[in-house]
């Protein structure tokens, strides 16, 4: 069978195809997760091992159906679910939902604490209530459901929780605005740290989201406090900057001055008893409820702002990057050189002082004039012929 031109042009044109082809489905590199999306809960820990296959999945309501649009504003990713048992038969059952940062997961963990719960030292904060222990990791919160306790179950989780993966980067840093809170007369396990005007409603804050503005950049932590009245309420909102924090703050007093008119459209006025405020650096303080005027003003002078600066890059201050250890490193490498330097003069005058002593005079005599360049006698003689070549004084 003959093949004509064309063909063969064909075939070849056909084989580069498929040839090219397969290079490049072998070229392809796999790209790399992206961040958060790895695993969360380990099949096996602290011999608990895992009954079925883990069970994931990014719908807020299977974590809570009745607070989905809470956990989204706490920047609810996705969820894990898993059934573990033990060898005597024992069971656990473990929710653990992940957050965008650590200040989802820690305000999460504020939202479902209650103050009867016990605190724990489990992960970075932990309460429990007979069975169930809540604690969270970094961005990830746990719950944990135990059919059984046991003087292990504590150190078991700690051990879950150090399996647990940590965010990187800014991610891990918690907020600094409950550090704000006064410990005086603070009622334990009540304190709320709040992303959206959801949550905000939720716990029955005496401000409502409207008027906080949490599109502003606002953040809320509430905590319950004892007083002559009973217990009563301590709002901190921290906004981006005090420019902000003054105009909010004007518009809270607007809203709850004495006889004042609500306007068209603005957030509804709950009546608390004592509503005192603050402004200290961009915080705004709002103590209400059945507070004694002494009472309020007690509680608001002890919330004071500190500016505070907090690193979230890497200096790159150790060892091999350190300037003082580099300068100090370039100083001992001269004294090195110089050493060196010092050494090898000597024993080139040595090697020298050598030779002559062990060469006879003659040649001894010739090396010094191997190395002599004798410059002044060769500028002599042009001295001689310019001095006599030149005019005469009379």
């Amino acid at each position: 069978m003959a093949f004509t031109a064309s063909m063969i042009r064909t075939r070849i044109l056909a084989l580069v195809f498929v040839i090219v082809t397969v290079a490049s489905g072998f070229a392809v590199v796999p790209s790399p997760p992206k961040p958060g999306l790895g695993p969360i809960l380990p099949n096996v820990f602290a011999g608990w091992r895992v009954f079925a296959a883990v069970v994931h999945t990014g719908d807020p309501a299977a974590a809570d159906p009745t607070n989905l649009g809470i956990l989204k504003e706490y920047g609810f990713t996705d969820l894990a679910i898993g059934t573990y048992t033990q060898d005597d038969g024992r069971k656990l059952t473990i929710r653990a939902a992940r957050f965008a940062d650590a200040s989802g997961a820690y305000g999460a963990f504020t939202f479902y604490k209650t103050p009867e719960m016990l605190n724990e030292k489990i992960g970075d904060q932990a309460s429990s209530l007979n069975n169930r222990v809540l604690f969270y990791r970094g961005n990830v919160l746990v719950d944990a459901v135990f059919e059984k306790l046991t003087v292990m179950s504590a150190a078991e989780l700690r051990e879950l929780s150090d399996n647990i993966p940590l965010p990187q980067g800014g991610a891990r840093n918690l907020p600094s605005l409950p550090t704000y809170l006064p410990k005086q007369a603070y009622v334990k396990n009540t304190a709320k740290y709040i992303l959206g005007p959801l949550a905000l409603d939720k716990i029955g804050s005496p401000i409502s989201g409207e008027l906080v503005d949490f599109g502003a950049g606002a953040e809320v932590i509430q905590g319950t406090y004892e007083s002559s009245g009973g217990r009563a309420t301590l709002v901190l909102i921290s906004y981006p900057t005090p420019q902000i924090a003054a105009d909010h703050l004007r518009r809270i007093d607007a809203t709850h001055a004495p006889n004042a008119q609500a306007a068209p459209g603005a957030p509804p006025v709950v009546d608390v008893g004592t509503f005192s405020d603050k402004r200290s650096g961009p915080l705004v303080a709002i103590a209400a409820g059945p507070f004694s005027q002494s009472e309020a003003k007690s509680l608001l002078a002890s919330v004071h702002y500190d500016a505070d600066v907090t690193w979230n890059e890497n200096t790159y201050f150790d060892k091999k990057n350190n300037l003082a250890n580099l300068l100090w490193n370039i100083i001992i490498l001269c004294g090195v050189l110089m050493a060196i330097t010092i050494v090898a003069g000597f024993a080139f005058g040595g090697v020298r002082v050598l030779f002559q002593r062990l060469l006879p005079s003659g040649a001894a005599k010739s090396e010094a004039d191997f190395i002599s360049l004798h410059l002044d006698d060769a500028l002599e003689p042009s001295r001689a012929v310019r001095v006599s070549t030149g005019p005469a004084k009379s």
